[in-house]
């Protein structure tokens, strides 16, 4: 089986980390597990990758955008593109906000 490397840019780097700051606030209990949670799905992109589905804002990008879920509920999305070998995760944001815009 095809092993991926897995990226993730600044930008998703920084929602990881604005997310984890508000959960602390919130929900200081969950924030710890939901850090550890979002790092485990992410690594898990290493295998296929590609079963995970086109994200609807995809039509909106140059590139194919595909989102893995993570979470109970209202899920937490996480987006990101493949290129030959590599996953890049791009951005991560909470289903319950709008669409992934520009």
């Amino acid at each position: 089986m095809k092993s991926f490397r897995v990226v993730i840019t600044p930008f998703a780097g920084e929602n990881i980390r604005k997310s984890y700051e508000w959960l602390r606030v919130e929900n200081p209990v969950y924030a710890d597990e939901w850090l550890r949670g979002v790092r485990d799905k992410m690594l898990e992109l290493k295998t296929l990758p590609e079963s995970h589905a086109l994200a609807p804002e995809s039509d909106a990008f140059d590139s194919e955008i595909r989102q893995l879920l993570f979470g109970r509920g209202t899920p937490w999305r996480i987006f990101f593109t493949i290129d030959t070998d590599t996953v890049h995760v791009l951005h991560i944001r909470h289903g319950s906000r709008d669409y992934w815009r520009l």
